[in-house]
C-alpha cells in the first residue's frame, strides 16, 4: 500500500467539508514531497537569516577581515575542529598543559564519522565546506521525512483521528525549529536526527537487528545511548506485557536479536571514549578533554544546573527551571503526547533527562534539542487539537501560521546572536 493510498480516507474527509484547501489535501495525498519542499522553503529561510546575521551581526574581528560574508559564518565554530578532524585528524600524544600536565582542548572531544564522510568527499575533489553543508542539506531533508514517519506511525500510541495532518504539521514545524541554521554547518546534529529516528522507526517495527545496527553509527555521532537504550526497554516492556495478553511467548523468536539490541546499544555509549582512551593510554582522556571544553561530570547530575539558577535568581529561579522540566513531561504524558507512539515519548522523556544530567548549562542545548523533535509533536497538537484531543478544529491552519511567527523570529534571532562569533564574548551555537 502506497503512502498516496493510506492518506486518502483523510484525504477524501476533507473534499468533503466546506471551506476544505485543496491546498492541503494535495499535501495529505503527497506528504514526502509536501515535506520535503516545506524543508527546502525552511533552508532559504534559514539561509537569509545567516547572510542578515552575516551582513549586521558578525563582529569583523571573529572572522579576521573587515566585510564578513555569510561564507564566513559556514566556517565558525565547531565546524572549525570537524574540518581539522577530516583534514588532519586527531593529535597524538594529545595536548596538554604545559603547566598543570592536564589534558587541554583537542580535537578529540569530537565524535569521528561525519568528518569521516565529509572526508571521503574530498578525496573526490570536494572542498570540506562544501562537502559537509551538501551532505547536511540531504541528511536534514531524510531526517525530516523520518520524523513525519514516526509520528504518523500509530503502533504503541492512542487512536487519534487527523493523524496524517498532526504528523505533516509536526514534521514541517521541526523544518524551522530556531537552531535549524546548525544543519547548514558542518555539524553532526543532521546525521544524528537521521539515526535516532530511523533507529526508533525500526525499534516500533521491531527490527531489532536493524536497531542494534544503527547503534554503532550512532556511536561515533553523539552520544545518546543511554537514551536510546531507555526508548529500547521501554519499547520490550511493553511488547512483553502485549505478548502475554495475546497468549504467546514473549518476543518469540526475537529474544536474542533483543538481548543484541540492548547489548550493543550500551556498548556504542561508551565505544568512542574506549578508544579514544586506548589510543592515547590514558583510560579517562575523553572526559579530561571534555573537562577542559567546560564538562563536569563529577560535579553529579542535574547540579550544574539547579546551582545555575540558583546563582541567577534564588528560589524563583529553581521554581522557573523545575516549572519548565514539569510542564514539559506533563505534556508528553499527558494528552498532548498519548498520540505520539510510546518509544518517541520514552524518548522524548530520556533524551532531554540526559542532557540536563551530563551537560552543563550552555546556549549549545538550543541546537542539542534538535534530536529531540517530539516538542514539534506537542506544539503541533496544542495548535491543532480541541481542548479534548478529539478532534482538529476547523481553524487549524491560521493557529499554525501563527505559531510560525515566533518560531521563525526564534530562528532569526538564535542565528544572529548565537551562530556569529565574537573572540572576546560570543556564546557558542
Amino acid at each position: 500500500m502506497t503512502t498516496a493510498t493510506r492518506a486518502q480516507p483523510e484525504s477524501r474527509s476533507l473534499l468533503t467539508g466546506a471551506g476544505r484547501s485543496n491546498l492541503t489535501v494535495l499535501a495529505l495525498a503527497h506528504p514526502i514531497r509536501s515535506i520535503v519542499l516545506v524543508y527546502v522553503v525552511s533552508r532559504l529561510v534559514a539561509l537569509a537569516a545567516m547572510w542578515v546575521a552575516a551582513m549586521w551581526f558578525q563582529n569583523p574581528a571573529g572572522v579576521g577581515h573587515l566585510d564578513p560574508t555569510i561564507g564566513d559564518l559556514f566556517g565558525l565554530w565547531d565546524s572549525e575542529w570537524y574540518e581539522t578532524v577530516a583534514t588532519k585528524g586527531y593529535p597524538v600524544p594529545l595536548p596538554a598543559d604545559p603547566t598543570t600536565g592536564k589534558l587541554t582542548y583537542s580535537a578529540w572531544a569530537f565524535y569521528p564519522l561525519f568528518p569521516f564522510l565529509v572526508k571521503g568527499l574530498m578525496a573526490i575533489g570536494i572542498p570540506f565546506t562544501v562537502g559537509a553543508v551538501g551532505l547536511n542539506i540531504v541528511l536534514g531533508g531524510l531526517g525530516a521525512v523520518l520524523v513525519w514517519a514516526l509520528f504518523r506511525h500509530g503502533l504503541h500510541a492512542e487512536p487519534q483521528p487527523g493523524r496524517e495532518r498532526l504528523a505533516l504539521v509536526a514534521a514541517c514545524l521541526w523544518c524551522f525549529y530556531p537552531a535549524t541554521g546548525v544543519m547548514l554547518k558542518a555539524y553532526t546534529e543532521p546525521l544524528a536526527v537521521v539515526l535516532v529516528a530511523a533507529s526508533l522507526l525500526y525499534l516500533m517495527r521491531r527490527r531489532y537487528a536493524a536497531v542494534a545496527a544503527l547503534a554503532v553509527p550512532l556511536g561515533f555521532t553523539r552520544g545518546v545511548a543511554a537514551a536510546m537504550g531507555c526508548a529500547a526497554l521501554i519499547h520490550l516492556i511493553v511488547r512483553i506485557r502485549e505478548d502475554r495478553a495475546a497468549g504467546v511467548a514473549p518476543l518469540r523468536g526475537q529474544r536474542v536479536t533483543a538481548v543484541v539490541m540492548l547489548v550493543v546499544t550500551g556498548l556504542s555509549g561508551i565505544a568512542w571514549p574506549v578508544i579514544v582512551g586506548v589510543v592515547s593510554g590514558i583510560p579517562m582522556a575523553f572526559f579530561e578533554v571534555q573537562e577542559a571544553w567546560g564538562q563536569k561530570p563529577a560535579s553529579g547530575p542535574f547540579v550544574l544546573w539547579l546551582q545555575w539558577a540558583w546563582d541567577a535568581h534564588g528560589v524563583a529561579g529553581l521554581g522557573v527551571l523545575v516549572a519548565l522540566c514539569g510542564t514539559y513531561i506533563a505534556l508528553i504524558l499527558g494528552r498532548h503526547g498519548r498520540w505520539i507512539p510510546v518509544e518517541v515519548r520514552a524518548w522524548a522523556v530520556a533524551y532531554p533527562l540526559y542532557l540536563f544530567a551530563v551537560v552543563r548549562p550552555i546556549t549549545s542545548m538550543w541546537r542539542f534539542l534538535l534530536l529531540d523533535f517530539p516538542i514539534a509533536a506537542l506544539l503541533a497538537s496544542v495548535a491543532m487539537r480541541t481542548s479534548s484531543g478529539e478532534q482538529i478544529v476547523t481553524h487549524w491552519r491560521r493557529r499554525v501560521a501563527i505559531l510560525l511567527v515566533p518560531i521563525v523570529g526564534g530562528l532569526v534571532w538564535w542565528t544572529c546572536v548565537l551562530l556569529t562569533f565574537t573572540p572576546w564574548g560570543s556564546q557558542p551555537p
